[in-house]
């Protein structure tokens, strides 16, 4: 599985634990590229959240994890790509239903919200999780629909 990462300076400790705890994934092959950013000066978040919602909205990738204080603003940059569904998740639960039932391409975390323990372990859960379809599906074609509407 391809992934994008990306991050703010917030969250950029959580980021490279993140990126090693991805290099030791057993149960899903994992190959990430960093988008960035790399220092602790401060950055502009939904510069990243727009690079890598991009590249996995043309296909380069198949899922990407942003990175930022909360998780939010990365969420919210990263939803305004059209075609991209990103949600923020801070427990297995909600990482799950986000892959299962709105088929998210990109979670979002909070560093200031979530550890480094926590974090691994919904980040893992989403990875594990795959699109459901059924009644899903027609939810997710209508969140689709809206989005055409405004953004044609």
């Amino acid at each position: 599985m391809k992934i994008a990462i990306g991050c703010d300076e917030a969250a950029l400790d959580l980021k490279e634990t993140i990126k090693t705890h991805l290099a030791k994934q057993d149960q899903v092959l994992v190959e990430a590229t960093d988008f960035g950013v790399y220092t602790t000066e401060p950055s502009d978040y939904p510069d990243i959240a727009a690079a890598v919602a991009e590249a996995v909205a043309r296909g380069e990738f198949e899922r990407g994890i942003l990175l930022c204080g909360t998780g939010l603003g990365m969420a919210i940059a990263a939803n305004k790509v059209s075609g991209i569904r990103a949600a923020t998740c801070h427990d297995v639960f909600s990482a799950e239903r986000a892959q299962k039932s709105n088929n998210a391409q990109i979670i979002t975390l909070g560093a200031r919200v979530i550890g480094p323990e926590l974090a691994k372990t919904v980040l893992s859960a989403w990875l594990a999780s795959a699109f459901a379809g059924g009644g899903s599906t027609r939810k997710v074609e209508k969140i689709m629909q809206i989005e055409e509407k405004y953004h044609t």
